[in-house]
């Protein structure tokens, strides 16, 4: 049985990233960030949320896919409505969160993590189709498997995988 250490992804992640990006990541308390550096702090900073694995996961994945320019934004400059949403309003935030889910399952599946998509809106007025957006989400990770993912993403994935002693990802992984 593996065993996932906030201090295993700060280390493969920091080793990975400090020095190329200029970015860390970092446990932090209840809710996750990200900082870019400033006068204070001279590193960009993903700041997961109260310890979970899986939080650093997710964090990870939007730092992965946010381009040079939203990773100079507070963070990235991504619109979040809180939990409580509408269902038109819950059908947008999945509509964004498919691609950092793909990237997030890709991550976890690097490392033997299990992984269950994020539907964040606890309080809503409206169920969210988990099955669905798990489909959806599955469906990009297949696209991210076939014609490649980004680049970070890849680079961790590869980190993880050596860590870990995962072997190469397939698509029959993501059922």
């Amino acid at each position: 049985m593996l065993v996932h250490s906030n201090t295993d992804i700060i280390n493969i992640f920091n080793q990975t990233f400090l020095d190329s990006f200029n970015t860390e990541l970092i446990l932090g308390g209840d809710e996750p960030i990200y900082l870019p550096a400033d006068d204070q702090y001279p590193h960009h900073r993903v700041i997961f949320a109260r310890g979970y694995f899986a939080s650093a996961l997710h964090e990870i994945a939007h730092w992965c896919i946010a381009g040079p320019q939203r990773r100079l934004l507070e963070d990235y400059g991504y619109w979040y409505e809180p939990d409580g949403r509408t269902a038109e309003v819950q059908a947008e935030f999945e509509k964004v969160e498919i691609k950092p889910q793909a990237v997030e399952w890709i991550l976890a599946a690097s490392c033997g993590f299990r992984f269950q998509v994020s539907c964040d809106n606890l309080s809503g007025n409206c169920e969210p189709d988990r099955v669905g957006f798990t489909n959806k989400v599955r469906k990009q990770v297949l696209v991210y498997l076939q014609e490649g993912m980004p680049a970070r993403a890849k680079t961790l994935s590869d980190a993880l995988r050596s860590h870990y002693g995962v072997e190469p990802l397939v698509a029959g992984m993501f059922e």
